[in-house]
């Protein structure tokens, strides 16, 4: 008869003894096989639900399976069902696209104002929130970054969209961002209108630019598909209109709707720390109506809405669905991309962020050990190298694009990323404390270094690297990994020479003669002597003539004599071959 499988449920993060008790194996033999898989565990210490399933895997374990179980504390990132009540909303809309294709130049005429000038890198680094009046409907315009580093920002942008404007540029066509905001797009079930820009540019191909867009799934309506694509020159203002047009005629067909007579909620765009006001967080509201006052809580944190400004940074006592306010008030920064609701009180709310805060230190938190620290352990090399920094930004969104991007860096295994800490605000005195002893780069983004911590940290011998365009941060980041690798002998091949004579052999040099089959010989040069395929010794070029007379080098197809230098006698035969090859000490590259 069959046993019964058994099922080991786990929440988040379990512990060494607790699985081994699941699993009906002593505490020791379960330490034993993490440890042989580079982990020294304790029998407190917690195994992410990833981790626990390589380790029962590897046991060889059969009869037994693991499940996630879901914790119903934490606040719920689906959106909620309408009801019949549901009103209709303005459309929030994420302008996507490649850098450089005019995403924040469309915006700034829209809405008259002028950005792109005074952004680092004329890249947008961050999420930006903006409303407009269109045939006296609003529409939320959501910015959203477009260098390849700030995918997650992106991403989120497009989470939190109905409708998706993908800036192509006309003289430019499809590129690899392009392709990966039409794939976040659609990902998020978001409706797709393509602005194809910049018509007024010398090279502007629209249709190229809508038959390249149809490779990667995008049908245009004239040519039968379902994607709306408008012509316009975001500079000139051509078509803008038609745009907008198309915009809430696509809100319209989805019939976009939100309940207000419920406890607010939304999500949280971005944050960061001020002076003075604390904790600044920019939040787009998707339901109910938010006031000055009430207490909400995101995440792990939780407030009181001190302050609430409009995206102009007007006053503003009241936000309706799909709309963008900047508030004040939170204990902590929320985190990007988390939802946000309203609660009764302060009590109700202080107990709902501890609750989500207990279960995400469950999850993550207390996982001591991850599937990715793991698989680490077993893949890196024992003499792998390991570069420590520590990350400070002007905004979380910001640090989370920056870790990101950090780890996608391929060291193939040679270079360990170790994230010593992360934080948003200006580089402290405490940040400068981390560092020290552990050869730490402190690298900010968008922040500054007040004086008294830069000769803090000169005293230290604690680097710290401030940037303001993210590729910048990781061309130095990249740079400081190769300075960590180990220097490589490599060898390039120069040529060969068939030996058609020997006419003195000594201890340490040879005189002989022959004819160049390929590349050049000349002094300077190492060269492998071959004999009947084998490879029999090595020389070095001392000197090199032609017809008796001194030469810089020989060609192919030319013959001539070479004084040949050895550290141990070689007897050089007619018919030989040799190899001539250099040799340098060269860094290696990422």
């Amino acid at each position: 008869m069959q046993a019964q499988e058994k099922v080991i449920q786990i929440a988040g993060s379990i512990t060494v003894d607790e699985l081994a008790q699941a699993l009906g194996l002593s505490v020791t033999t379960l330490i034993g096989q993490l440890f042989k898989e580079g982990i020294v565990a304790t029998i407190n210490q917690r195994l992410d639900y990833d981790t626990a399933s390589i380790i029962v895997d590897e046991l060889g374990l059969t009869g037994v399976r693991l499940e996630k179980k879901n914790s119903s504390t934490q606040i719920s990132n689906q959106r909620r069902e309408l009801s019949d009540r549901a009103v209709e909303r303005p459309p929030v809309v994420a302008v996507m696209g490649h850098v450089d294709h005019g995403k924040t130049t469309l915006l700034d005429t829209l809405l008259n104002k002028k950005t792109v000038e005074g952004e680092a890198g004329g890249i947008t680094q961050h999420i930006s929130a903006y409303q407009l009046k269109h045939d006296d409907r609003m529409i939320t315009f959501l910015d959203t970054p477009g260098h390849e580093a700030f995918a997650a920002i992106r991403q989120h942008g497009a989470m939190l969209t109905d409708i998706v404007v993908i800036v192509v540029a006309a003289d430019d066509g499809v590129k690899p961002q392009t392709v990966e905001a039409i794939k976040f797009a659609q990902g998020a079930n978001a409706k797709i209108i393509v602005a194809i820009n910049k018509i007024d540019r010398e090279g502007a191909d629209v249709q190229r630019t809508m038959a390249d867009l149809s490779q990667h799934g995008l049908q245009p309506e004239e040519w039968g598909g379902d994607i709306t694509m408008v012509p316009i020159s975001a500079k000139r203002g051509d078509n803008l209109d038609k745009l907008l047009d198309m915009i809430l005629l696509t809100a319209d067909l989805e019939e976009l709707k939100a309940d207000v007579d419920i406890p607010s909620e939304g999500l949280v765009i971005e944050s960061h720390m001020e002076v003075g006001k604390g904790s600044v967080v920019n939040l787009l509201v998707t339901g109910g109506e938010l006031k000055t006052g009430e207490f909400i809580v995101a995440g792990n944190t939780y407030g009181k809405i001190r302050t609430m400004l409009d995206w102009k940074g007007k006053p503003k006592g009241k936000a309706t669905p799909s709309t963008p306010v900047t508030v004040t008030g939170f204990k902590e920064l929320p985190n990007f991309g988390d939802r946000f609701i309203e609660a009764k009180d302060e009590k109700t709310a202080r107990k709902l962020a501890l609750l989500n805060a207990n279960a995400s230190a469950d999850a993550a938190a207390n996982a001591n050990v991850t599937s990715g620290d793991l698989l680490r352990m077993m893949n890196v090399a024992d003499n792998s190298k390991v570069f420590n920094v520590l990350i400070k930004g002007d905004v979380l969104g910001s640090v989370t694009s920056v870790v990101d991007s950090l780890k996608m860096i391929d060291t193939k295994g040679e270079v360990t990323l170790n994230i010593v800490a992360t934080g948003v605000g200006d580089v402290t005195e405490n940040d400068v404390y981390m560092a020290t002893g552990e050869n730490t780069v402190i690298y900010g983004f968008n922040v500054s270094v007040p004086v008294n911590i830069s000769k803090m940290a000169a005293r230290d011998n604690v680097p710290i690297k401030c940037y303001k365009v993210i590729y910048e941060l990781l061309d130095d980041a990249k740079s400081e990994m190769e300075d960590l690798l180990d220097a490589e002998i490599v060898e390039e091949d120069a040529g060969e020479m068939k030996v058609k004579g020997v006419f003195r052999t000594e201890r340490t040099s040879i005189i002989a003669g022959g004819e160049v089959l390929k590349g050049i010989c000349k002094a300077g040069l190492l060269a492998k002597v071959v004999r009947n395929k084998q490879e029999i010794g090595e020389v070095e070029v001392e000197s090199v003539q032609k017809e008796k007379i001194a030469v810089n080098e020989l060609v192919a197809g030319e013959t001539g004599g070479l004084a040949l230098k050895t550290e141990h006698k070689i007897q050089l035969e007619i018919g030989d071959r040799l190899k001539f090859f250099t040799r340098e000490l060269r860094k290696k590259k990422l």
